[in-house]
C-alpha cells in the first residue's frame, strides 16, 4: 500500500473520529437536557381502557344496573424515592379525609389501634405468611408493622396510626404488581371536589392522574340486591384463575348474584392504548388505540314490579307483626325477616325473590361492618339459602303421598277427635282441641286441607308410612335444589330414619318411632326446605303436577348489535304420577283454605279466586312461631305460584298478607278486594284460631 493511500485513511479515520466526538459532546453537554426529554418520551406503557359491564335489566326491559362515568385516581410508577412516595401519600390521604373518602387496604391488620389480626382462623393466617421470608406468624401486629415501616422506609417519628396506613397502602400496591406498565387505581368513584383538590396541586403528586371510568349504577336503589349481586376489586385467588383471561389485578369482578354468575357475559373486552411518558408521568403522546368492546346485556326473568311489591309487603307486614305483638309473649314481637317467591307456573321463571331484610349494593363497602354484624343478616339471602319447617303447608304433599300410594281415598273419611290415640304412650292433639276444646268431626282430604286437621293427617302420616312421604317429597322437589342459576341455593331435607340418623351422635336418639312418622306428616318433625323450594312446589300442584327447573336469567344479548348470545327454555325437571282425581281433591282443600279456612280473613271479597294453604311451624318454646304460606292463582287457571316465609311471624295466616299483596301488583289490582285495603290495621296481627 502505497504511503499516500496510507494517508487518505488516516484521514478518513481522522475526520469519523471526530464527527463521533462532536456527536457525543452535542448530546451529553450542548444539548443533554432536550435528549433527556427525548429518552424521557421514549417511555412508554400499553394501557387498558377499560370496557363497560353489560346492563342488567328485567323480563319487561326496565333497566335495573347500568353504568355511569366517574373519577378514579390512578398512580402510574415514576422514580420518585420512597420517602417522596411516602410523603405523597400522605397528602393524598389528608384530601381523602377532607372529603370522608376512605380508601382500604387487605393488609391483615386492623385499621385502628390496639391493632390486632383480622386472620379468620389460624389456617388462614398460617396460609398467608407460608413462603413468605423475613416474617413469620409468631411476629404481632405491632412487629409487623414495624417490619413493613422499615422494608417501605416510613418514617419513625409518624404515629403507629399513619404508620399502619402508609403500611397498609403500600403492601396494596406492592401486591398488584405496580409498574410503568400497571399502574395501581388508589381510589374509585372519587368526588369531583377530590378531583380538583388534586389537579389544583398536581406539582405535588407526580405520577398521579385522574381518569375517567365506568361504575355501576342501580337504577331501582336497592332492588333484588340479592339477585343482582355486586362486584368488587379482584382478589389474589380470583386473578390466578381469570389472568389467563385478559383480567389485571386493578380489575372489578362480580362478586355475588348475578354481577357474579355471568362475569364473563358482563365484562366486555376491554381496549388498550400506546402512551408515552415523562418522568413524571404526565401524558406526553398516544397513539395505536384499540377501542373497548362493552359486555352483553343479561336479561332476567324477575318483574321488577313484582319484585318491588314483594320487598315491600315483606318490610310492612314484617314491622307490623312486630309492633302488634309487642308486650305479649310469643305473639309476633320478635319477627324480624323473611322471604317471598314468585314463581310462574307454566315455565319456571321467578318473577320474584325477595328477602327481608336487604341491603344497598351502592353502599355496600361503606356499610359492610354493619351489616355484616347485625344479627337479622341482611346479607343472607333467605329466599334460596335459608330452609324452614314447612309447618302446615307441608299437608298437601302428605295428602299427594298418602292418595298415589292408595294409603286412603279421596272419599274416605276419617274421624277428627281432638286428641289422636293410635299410640299408648304418644298421643298429641289436634290444633282446635289445644285452642278451643272442639274436634272437627269425620274428614275427607279435601275438608282436611281446608280445615288443616293433625287427626287426619296423623292418621294419614301413620297409614302411608315415612318412605312414600320421603319419596313424595324428593319428587316434588323440596329436597334437592331447584336449578335457580344463583350459587348461594341450598337444599332442603325431609324428615325420615335417614336423616334422622345424621344429625345425633346418640344412639338410642338416631332410633325412628311412628310419632315421628305422624309428626312429619303435619310438616314438624325434622323437615326443612328453602322459600324457592316450597313456591316451586306449589307451582307444580298448581300446574297438573309438573315440576320445572327454576331459572331467573331469561336471556343474554350482545350490546353492539342486540343479537341473541343465549336463550333460556321452559325445562322439566319431574312428572308428578298423580291423577287428575286426587290433585283435584287436594287443590279444591287449598281451595278452600282461601274462602273458608285460614287465610278467610285475608282474602274474603278478593276478585280472584285463589288456592293456599297457610302453615305455622314452631320453632323453640321461647320464641314466637314461623308463618308460612304457598299459594296459587287464579284458581281455575293457574299463572303463578308464591310462597312466604316471615320468621317468628306467629300465626300463618300473617304470611299470606304478603302474597296478597303481589297478586294485587300483579294482576293489577291495585285497588284490591272489597276487604283488601280496608283492613290495613289488621295486618300483621291475625288472631284466627286456624293455622
Amino acid at each position: 500500500m502505497s504511503k499516500r493511500r496510507m494517508l487518505f485513511i488516516k484521514i478518513v479515520l481522522l475526520i469519523m473520529l471526530g464527527a463521533i466526538v462532536f456527536r457525543l459532546y452535542d448530546m451529553q453537554i450542548i444539548n443533554g437536557e432536550g435528549y433527556k426529554n427525548l429518552s424521557d418520551q421514549r417511555t412508554s406503557a400499553n394501557v387498558t381502557e377499560k370496557a363497560p359491564r353489560g346492563e342488567i335489566i328485567d323480563r319487561n326491559g326496565k333497566v335495573l344496573v347500568t353504568n355511569r362515568k366517574g373519577y378514579s385516581i390512578k398512580l402510574q410508577k415514576t422514580s420518585i424515592s420512597d420517602e417522596e412516595f411516602n410523603a405523597m401519600l400522605l397528602k393524598l390521604f389528608e384530601i381523602f379525609d377532607q372529603e370522608q373518602y376512605f380508601v382500604s387496604d387487605s393488609l391483615p391488620i386492623s385499621q385502628t389501634a390496639p391493632f390486632s389480626y383480622t386472620f379468620e382462623d389460624d389456617e388462614e393466617k398460617h396460609k398467608w405468611f407460608d413462603g413468605v421470608k423475613k416474617i413469620n406468624e409468631n411476629m404481632t401486629p405491632y412487629e409487623l408493622l414495624e417490619y413493613y415501616r422499615d422494608s417501605y422506609k416510613i418514617s419513625q417519628e409518624l404515629d403507629m396510626q399513619t404508620i399502619r396506613r402508609l403500611a397498609g397502602m403500600r403492601y396494596e400496591i406492592r401486591k398488584t404488581g405496580f409498574s410503568i406498565n400497571q399502574a395501581y387505581i388508589i381510589a374509585e368513584d372519587v368526588s369531583a371536589v377530590v378531583v380538583s383538590k388534586i389537579k389544583e396541586r398536581q406539582n405535588e403528586f407526580p405520577g398521579v392522574t385522574v381518569t375517567e371510568e365506568f361504575f355501576r349504577k342501580y337504577t331501582q336503589g336497592s332492588l333484588a340486591a340479592h339477585i343482582l349481586g355486586r362486584i368488587g376489586k379482584i382478589y389474589k385467588e380470583e386473578y390466578e384463575e381469570l389472568e389467563d383471561k385478559g383480567y389485571s389485578l386493578n380489575d372489578l369482578v362480580g362478586k355475588e348474584g348475578i354481577e357474579k354468575i355471568c362475569e364473563e357475559e358482563l365484562k366486555g373486552q376491554d381496549g388498550s392504548e400506546n402512551i408515552y411518558y415523562g418522568k413524571a408521568a404526565d401524558l406526553l403522546a398516544d397513539d395505536g388505540e384499540v377501542p373497548a368492546t362493552p359486555g352483553n346485556y343479561v336479561v332476567l326473568t324477575i318483574d321488577a314490579n313484582v319484585q318491588k311489591a314483594a320487598e315491600e309487603s315483606l318490610a310492612r307486614n314484617i314491622q307490623k307483626i312486630a309492633a302488634s305483638g309487642e308486650g305479649q309473649e310469643r305473639k309476633g314481637a320478635d319477627a324480624d325477616s323473611g322471604a317471598a317467591v314468585v314463581i310462574d307456573v307454566k315455565t319456571g321463571d321467578v318473577l320474584a325473590l325477595a328477602t327481608y331484610p336487604t341491603y344497598d349494593p351502592a353502599t355496600f363497602n361503606e356499610m359492610y361492618t354493619e351489616l355484616s354484624n347485625d344479627p337479622a343478616k341482611p346479607l343472607w339471602n333467605r329466599a334460596i339459602s335459608g330452609t324452614y319447617t314447612p309447618g302446615s303447608t307441608f299437608k298437601p304433599l302428605a295428602a299427594i303421598a298418602a292418595l298415589s300410594t292408595g294409603a286412603i281415598s279421596i272419599d274416605e273419611e276419617l274421624p277428627c277427635d281432638g286428641v289422636y290415640t293410635a299410640f299408648e304412650d304418644y298421643q298429641p292433639k289436634c290444633w282446635i282441641w289445644s285452642e278451643q276444646r272442639k274436634t272437627h268431626g269425620l274428614q275427607n282430604v279435601t275438608k282436611a286441607i281446608e280445615n288443616s286437621c293433625n287427626c287426619f293427617f296423623f292418621e294419614t302420616g301413620r297409614l302411608t308410612g315415612i318412605n312414600a312421604i320421603s319419596e313424595y317429597a324428593h319428587k316434588l322437589g323440596l329436597c334437592e335444589k331447584t336449578g335457580i342459576e344463583l350459587t348461594e341455593e341450598v337444599a332442603g331435607n325431609v324428615s325420615n330414619p335417614e336423616y334422622k340418623k345424621k344429625i345425633y351422635a346418640n344412639e338410642d336418639d338416631k332410633n325412628w318411632y311412628d310419632g315421628d312418622t305422624v309428626q312429619t306428616a303435619i310438616g314438624q318433625s325434622f323437615s326443612a326446605f328453602t322459600p324457592i323450594a316450597l313456591a316451586n312446589y306449589a307451582a307444580t300442584i298448581a300446574n297438573g303436577g309438573t315440576r320445572y327447573r327454576t331459572h331467573i336469567i331469561k336471556s343474554i344479548h350482545s350490546t353492539v348489535d342486540g343479537s341473541l348470545v343465549y336463550e333460556n327454555k321452559p325445562e322439566i325437571a319431574n312428572e308428578i304420577d298423580i291423577s287428575d282425581d286426587n290433585l283435584n281433591a287436594i287443590k279444591l282443600g287449598m281451595l278452600g283454605v282461601a274462602d273458608e279456612g285460614s287465610a278467610k280473613q285475608i282474602f274474603s271479597g278478593y276478585p280472584i279466586s285463589v288456592g293456599g294453604k297457610t302453615g305455622t311451624a314452631q320453632i323453640s318454646k321461647k320464641a314466637s312461631n314461623n308463618a308460612l304460606f304457598i299459594t296459587f292463582a287464579p284458581f281455575d287457571k293457574p299463572e303463578i305460584a308464591v310462597a312466604v316465609v316471615i320468621e317468628h311471624g306467629y300465626r300463618g295466616a300473617n304470611a299470606a298478607y304478603v302474597a296478597r299483596d303481589i297478586y294485587d301488583e300483579y294482576f293489577g289490582l291495585k285497588n284490591g278486594g272489597t276487604q283488601a285495603n280496608n283492613d290495613d290495621k289488621n295486618i300483621g296481627i291475625f288472631e284466627g284460631l286456624l293455622p
